[in-house]
């Protein structure tokens, strides 16, 4: 599987007009290679030429991780002593022959730290932004991937469903997010979360991205719970809403609303179409009931070996749907200083339509 990525590559770097890419440790690395390098304090580099031929830049105390690469690799290892990091990259680019070629780079990923150290290794090159090259990498997945990322969603329900009984007036959102944590490790978590649960009740839940505090939860709030899983190195993101008791009828009214644009955002992918379709579609229902303003962001975004990645459903985004891509359809609507509503699914895209890979119950879950 790992050489067809890279062979994947190889083509997309040569219709880019790219001469080579290089790769900081992260999610892209990890996908055309198998190894798992955390950033730290120390560079590391993978370059790839568009010939085929490939270099690793990496401290001595990573060399074991490497002796399983899927394609030939040279390594050039370095020691502590800062004074020898720039010889290991002036190596590996003579190796390659860098200096006056066109280098591709993700923009999201590429520290200044391993940067600085290419342009001095190789001063004549060019490097440039490969972003919407490299988002055709990795954007369509194949059926292994998806059926890493049903088992992530599957394990996610199931760890929410778990944590169910705690939920209750008096409970701190904290305390609430911890359990879900506990209950994603019982029930298989890999040993890297998707992200942080979050979970925000009454006023919180009108913040999008609020954090876990320790406001208890009390008869009349909405209870907003963002969290998802990993497995095999894939993810899921998901998000319901709950009602702690008997709510007041606008908290009602909205959860309804965004109940129906969550279904007509899932129900509008499919190949071929563009990507903000599943925007407009999601955001109409909302605004046909008057709450266009109290939407503050796009309708999902993709998903995969990151927590965000190509396509988003953002309404000007053009890019066509196609068969394997995987997003979120994530509408809401935040009412400030009062409550707010989102229901999140996960959903890929197949060849005659689109399937939801998720099936928790997406109504208003009242907690007696």
């Amino acid at each position: 599987m790992l050489p067809t990525r890279v062979s994947h590559l190889l083509d997309i770097a040569k219709k880019a007009g790219l001469d080579a890419i290089a790769f900081n440790p992260g999610p892209s690395l990890t996908y055309l290679s198998g190894l798992h390098l955390g950033i730290m304090e120390r560079p590391m580099i993978l370059v790839i030429t568009t010939d085929a031929k490939a270099a690793l830049v990496l401290p001595e105390l990573e060399m074991l991780k490497t002796k399983d690469l899927p394609f030939q690799t040279e390594v050039f290892p370095y020691g502590d002593n800062p004074a020898t990091w720039g010889k290991a990259f002036r190596q590996a680019s003579q190796a390659l022959g860098l200096d006056g070629k066109k280098i591709g780079l993700e923009p999201n990923h590429m520290r200044v730290l391993e940067l600085r150290y290419l342009e001095a290794a190789a001063p004549k090159a060019q490097f440039v932004a490969a972003t919407e090259s490299l988002a055709a990498l990795r954007m369509q997945k194949d059926p292994n991937e998806i059926t890493s990322m049903r088992k992530a969603v599957k394990l996610a329900q199931v760890a929410l469903k778990a944590t169910i009984p705690s939920i209750k007036p008096n409970v701190t959102e904290r305390e609430i997010a911890a359990e879900l944590t506990l209950q994603l490790l019982h029930h298989g978590l890999d040993s890297e979360f998707a992200f942080s649960p979050i979970v925000s009740s009454g006023p919180n839940s009108a913040n999008p991205h609020a954090s876990p505090t320790d406001r208890k939860l009390a008869i009349g709030d909405l209870l907003v719970i963002d969290w998802g899983a990993v497995v095999d190195g894939y993810m899921s993101d998901l998000t319901r809403t709950f009602a702690i008791g008997e709510v007041q009828p606008e908290f009602k009214r909205i959860a309804e609303v965004v109940l129906g644009a969550n279904t007509a955002g899932r129900a509008a992918g499919r190949p071929g179409i563009a990507a903000g379709r599943v925007d407009h579609a999601a955001r109409a229902v909302i605004e046909d009931a008057g709450y266009r303003v109290y939407f503050t962001h796009r309708t999902g975004h993709g998903l995969g070996i990151e927590g965000h990645e190509e396509p988003y459903m953002f309404g000007e985004n053009t890019l066509l749907l196609a068969p394997g891509m995987t997003y979120t359809v994530e509408p809401g609507i935040y009412l400030p200083g009062r409550g707010g509503v989102r229901i999140e699914d996960d959903v890929v895209v197949t060849q005659d339509g689109s399937e939801t890979l998720s099936d928790f119950p997406r109504e208003l879950y009242v907690i007696d």
